[in-house]
């Protein structure tokens, strides 16, 4: 189901952007600054300094599990997502695809609906191929039916199921925290 669209300021992208709540004062302020970045005619580019990104928690609603994702470049259990292919603006698609690839799921589903969850902008450290830089995070849950379907895409990503209390203590990540506190509040 990946659609791409023909410009970063899609139509759906700002729709999405306005139609978010933002969360506290943290996220007000990386909200406001992915507002700003929305009109950017690079703003998908991964070549400057704070470009989107679209990541998902995995969820399986039947057991109040969620799927985390070992990070090798962070060096974290994270959520799965990451960049946008050439060309492709909408974010919900790219964490779809982001999922289907990290996973293997090929249910994956907006759960409960499409609508954004999170949105963090986070920093990543330089690498030997790029600068120090931030993601504008656009972060989403998808469901599976099919929790055992869930196979690496490759030995050094390995993923494990955990319940969200077992995932706030394996991230490092505060914002992942956060995250995973919104979906624990939708899973009841």
């Amino acid at each position: 189901m990946v659609t791409t669209g023909t410009a970063p300021q899609s139509p759906d992208l700002a729709r999405l952007l306005a139609g978010h709540r933002p969360q506290g004062p943290v996220e007000t302020a990386d909200h406001a600054r992915a507002r700003a970045l929305v009109d950017a005619p690079d703003a998908w580019d991964r070549g400057t300094p704070l470009h989107f990104t679209a990541s998902a928690l995995i969820v399986h609603p039947p057991t109040r599990r969620v799927l985390l994702r070992w990070h090798v470049r962070q060096q974290a259990w994270l959520q799965v997502g990451g960049h946008g292919d050439p060309g492709e603006t909408l974010p919900l698609d790219i964490a779809l695809r982001e999922g289907l690839e990290e996973t293997g799921l090929t249910d994956l589903t907006p759960w409960p609906d499409a609508a954004l969850v999170h949105l963090a902008v986070v920093p990543v450290p330089a690498s030997p191929v790029e600068p120090a830089h931030e993601h504008a995070d656009l972060r989403f849950l998808l469901a599976t039916g099919t929790p055992d379907d869930a196979r690496p895409e490759n030995p050094a990503s390995p993923l494990e199921w955990l319940t969200v209390e077992e995932a706030r203590e394996r991230t490092t990540e505060e914002n992942l925290r956060e995250t995973l506190d919104r979906a624990a509040r939708l899973l009841g």
